[in-house]
């Protein structure tokens, strides 16, 4: 027969703690973690997903940088 060390006892509920906190904030995310408006249509949830996937087309360096664009910008 093996008795088991303080330390096991101790990682063992460590790990038990873990496991049991992993859950409630699991429960506690799902209740209160709802947007008041209501949930996204799926749709808008892929198109922003895609959106954020694509390669950015202006790459902000500073404000000097963001009005050289938009003079470029006016003049198209």
């Amino acid at each position: 027969m093996r008795f088991m060390t303080t330390l096991e006892k101790t990682n063992r509920t460590v790990e038990e703690l873990k496991k049991e906190v992993r859950q409630l904030r699991s429960f506690v995310i799902g209740v209160t973690g709802k947007d008041p408006e209501g949930d996204y249509r799926p749709e808008f949830i892929k198109r922003v997903k895609k959106a954020s996937a694509e390669k950015l087309i202006y790459e902000y360096t500073g404000p000097n940088s963001l009005m050289k664009l938009l003079k470029n910008t006016k003049k198209r």
